[in-house]
């Protein structure tokens, strides 16, 4: 009868501890989902027609430590086929460190129906972090139907 009480007390602790450990993972990613990441964030807000094609609207933050005084963004455009439609530089100008800047892209010839999913492909102009940050820690969203990946 002791043994069997012991083993029940035993269960018991066992239990807390793995409920204790659950919270602490819960609150550290908790704490990790509030602090900013170590790099750059863009994210496609819109897509609308326009005169000339397609109006893309993206919203970007710079979460690097130094500030960036131009950079670029190779893009892909996939079609409904999930060919690659088209690849494209554009001029994100300058992001300062810690500030989100929208910038927006009146795509010629671009039906903004076609477009399926994007992708950044390189950041071929970054001037201002050291070689290769900017494309390390991007992080990329949508707020519209179509994927947007880094």
């Amino acid at each position: 009868m002791e043994g069997m009480a012991v083993s029940k007390v035993a269960a018991l602790l066992t239990s807390g501890l793995i409920v204790v450990a659950s919270a602490s993972q819960v609150f550290a990613q908790d704490a990790a989902a509030a602090s900013p990441a170590k790099g750059l964030e863009v994210e496609l807000n819109g897509l609308a027609p326009s005169q000339k094609g397609c109006m893309m609207t993206f919203v970007a933050l710079n979460n690097l430590a130094a500030p960036i005084s131009k950079i670029s963004f190779e893009l892909a455009f996939f079609n409904d086929k999930n060919a690659v439609d088209r690849v494209t530089v554009l001029d994100f100008r300058d992001l300062p460190q810690g500030k989100k800047r929208v910038r927006q892209f009146d795509m010629p010839n671009v039906n903004c129906e076609s477009v399926t999913r994007l992708l950044i492909n390189d950041a071929p102009v970054c001037d201002g972090p050291a070689s290769g940050e900017c494309m390390k820690g991007l992080v990329t969203r949508s707020q519209v139907s179509v994927p947007f990946e880094g």
